[in-house]
């Protein structure tokens, strides 16, 4: 625990002195004051067309920014020679993986953080702030987006062997999963018997991270209805009580899962130098 620790506090001091992170901060911030600029125009309240926008913007940045800023950190060390002198310590593979993906979370998720909180602070300013819940889900769906595309990250890493090989590999995840997404479930759930589509929509879901936060907070924000009867099911757990906390433990699940194979593709290139 103690050298997943001493990772992550190190993760975090380079990861802040990376100008890739301030970047995508100042590129944020810009794009997070875009949507106010939409709730001055529109009042967000629940979801609606411009709250569906909203999402959609989030959607296309945070993943790309994850992707690159995650697999980039792990492609650094083996270019850099850093594994090569934190190997010698007695460190396991598992505290490496993991304290990177919390310095990398922290530095992501302030990232997000710095971005929404001037755009609240602007919005109260002018009178054109967010209503709380809409403004709280907002921020749901960018962590949710962080956590679990930082996970995939950490799995690009540890296969790419330099920079652009991450970088290719996240390009193409990203576009399969965000732009493409759309017309691959429309096209493959086509060629499949009527009885097969609810369950192939609900395991092709559980593989892409990105519909997953997408569809809880679209529901939380009372847009169930345009999601199609494929999803009746979904919308009904997500509704209940317990729907919060099924949502979460998938996520959790999901994460546990990437940093686990990501742990074992390194340790296996570890045993072999």
């Amino acid at each position: 625990m103690s050298h997943a620790i001493h990772v992550a506090l190190r993760e975090v001091k380079i990861g802040f002195r990376n100008p890739w992170a301030y970047s995508f901060m100042a590129l944020f911030t810009v794009f997070s004051l875009a949507l106010l600029l939409i709730q001055a125009q529109n009042v967000v309240r629940g979801y609606s067309a411009a709250t569906g926008t909203m999402l959609s913007l989030i959607l296309y940045l945070l993943p790309l920014m994850t992707l690159l800023l995650g697999s980039f950190s792990l492609t650094a060390e083996k270019e850099e020679g850093s594994w090569q002198l934190l190997s010698t310590y007695p460190m396991s593979t598992f505290s490496f993986i993991s304290g990177k993906y919390a310095g990398l979370a922290v530095v992501l998720l302030t990232i997000v953080a710095f971005g929404f909180g001037v755009t609240g602070l602007l919005g109260a300013i002018a009178g054109q702030s967010f209503d709380a819940g809409t403004y709280a889900l907002f921020l749901v769906f960018s962590a949710g987006l962080i956590l679990l595309f930082l996970a995939v990250a950490l799995g690009i890493g540890t296969i790419a062997g330099n920079r652009w090989q991450a970088l290719t590999y996240a390009v193409a995840i990203w576009f399969f999963a965000i732009i493409g997404w759309q017309a691959l479930l429309i096209a493959g759930l086509g060629m499949l018997p009527y009885m097969w589509i609810k369950p192939a929509v609900t395991v092709l879901t559980f593989l892409n991270p990105a519909e997953l936060v997408r569809l809880f907070v679209v529901v939380k924000l009372g847009g169930g209805a345009v999601l199609g009867p494929e999803y009746y099911n979904w919308v009904q757990w997500i509704r209940e009580p317990s729907g919060t906390w099924a949502f979460l433990g998938i996520c959790l699940v999901w994460i546990v899962i990437s940093i686990g194979l990501a742990n074992r593709i390194w340790e296996r290139g570890r045993a072999r130098g």
